[in-house]
């Protein structure tokens, strides 16, 4: 996104753990978890439906691990809050029919060990991927994401501590932020879609989630003129897999950075590290998380691009939108000194082997102060720094 002149608004927006979309894309993560803890060289691309009690598994799996699927899909329905028969959707009752397989051999060639003079592992496909940073938050990322997702992480919260009686597990969330010079100045709109029971009431569920989850999170960015949109068409009874039918990787915006940057051609839940869709997706995070660190800009996009079965990226693009402190030449110069960018190096690097999947799946995959989340690390921006003839400023982040 370019920082623009004068005021403008921007929106991103938000789902909870129980969004059907968002409950397919853990239930494959879970499945690759379940794969990488017992064989961490399991290669995975694991597709899941979910619509009214019906949970659909597919893709493809190279393993020694033996899992049971099912089980997988069933327990992780009930971890999100699928327990209740009335809703249409839940653990015990929906069937789980499954048709992963196996891995072309085709694809797998490339992946393992290269072809010709690519002796080494390649990309598991090819694709083009992006990373982002700003200094708008101290969770490096644009404001009105970190905010969307704060707003469904309580809205779960307070679901799952019966703060708010009668929600079920379904929820979305939308804010509205309003720039000056590209500065977040206020928040414009909130909107928030809770499902819930038919035995609540309509107007208590409104005052409640402004009470327990808008009012909190919200904070100081709210004011007199901030609009506020709760369950907007009245009633949001019928919801969850029932109500919409949930498929893996449809809420790309959501996992990365809501809007703000460009996003790549692969989705990142059911794929294994080989798989750059998603390794290279976080290697572009830490990348660009660490040049705003270093203080070399206010903001970066990072592009990377790969060929299936190659090692090496196509293409390494670095974009400030005019915020470097020294030229992009320069900072792309350093970048590829600092981090080395074959799938191999980039599993190695931030340690991607680990079954760490399931819970990047909700919430975004960016921005968490999680040890797990290891492209979240900033320890190379002293180095970057140096590189790029500048000293490295204080980190400032949670």
């Amino acid at each position: 996104m370019s920082i623009k002149k004068g005021n403008y608004l921007f929106s991103s927006e938000s789902v909870t753990e129980g969004h059907p979309d968002k409950v397919a894309d853990q239930i494959s993560d879970a499945i690759l978890d379940a794969c990488l803890a017992q064989d961490p060289n399991s290669h995975t691309g694991i597709e899941t439906l979910v619509t009214t009690n019906l949970c659909i598994l597919a893709g493809e799996i190279n393993t020694k691990a033996k899992v049971d699927f099912q089980n997988v899909a069933r327990e992780k329905i009930r971890e999100i809050g699928y327990v209740y028969p009335e809703i249409g959707f839940d653990f015990k009752n929906a069937a789980v029919l499954s048709a992963i397989h196996s891995q072309s051999p085709d694809i797998a060639q490339g992946v393992n060990e290269g072809e010709g003079e690519f002796k080494e592992q390649g990309a598991g496909d090819q694709g083009l991927m992006f990373g982002f940073a700003c200094n708008e938050t101290p969770e490096f990322l644009p404001l009105t994401i970190v905010l969307a997702h704060r707003l469904t992480m309580r809205l779960s919260e307070v679901r799952k501590k019966n703060i708010v009686s009668g929600l079920f597990p379904d929820g979305k969330s939308q804010v509205t932020v309003e720039y000056e010079n590209g500065k977040a100045k206020r928040l414009e709109t909130v909107v928030i879609a809770a499902h819930h029971s038919e035995n609540v009431s309509v107007e208590e569920l409104r005052e409640q989630i402004l009470e327990h989850v808008i009012r909190p999170v919200c904070g100081k960015w709210l004011d007199a003129k901030t609009k506020l949109f709760i369950n907007s068409t009245g009633r949001f009874v019928l919801g969850g897999p029932t109500a919409d039918t949930g498929l893996t990787g449809r809420k790309i915006i959501v996992d990365s950075y809501g809007g703000h940057s460009a996003h790549g051609g692969g989705a990142f839940s059911g794929k294994c590290p080989t798989k750059v869709d998603r390794s290279a997706a976080y290697m572009a995070r830490y990348i660009a998380k660490n040049i705003v660190a270093a203080g070399l800009a206010e903001q970066c996009e990072i592009q990377l691009a790969y060929a299936i079965g190659v090692a090496e990226p196509v293409s390494v693009l670095v974009h400030t939108e005019g915020t470097a402190k020294v030229s992009e030449e320069v900072i792309e110069h350093a970048v590829r000194e600092v981090f080395h960018l074959k799938p191999a190096d980039i599993i190695k690097e931030l340690d991607l082997l680990r079954p760490i999947y399931a819970k990047t799946a909700a919430y975004g995959h960016f921005g968490r102060n999680d040890p797990d989340f290891s492209w979240e690390k900033t320890d190379k921006a002293a180095l970057l720094a140096s590189k790029a003839g500048i000293k490295a400023p204080a980190v400032a982040g949670f």
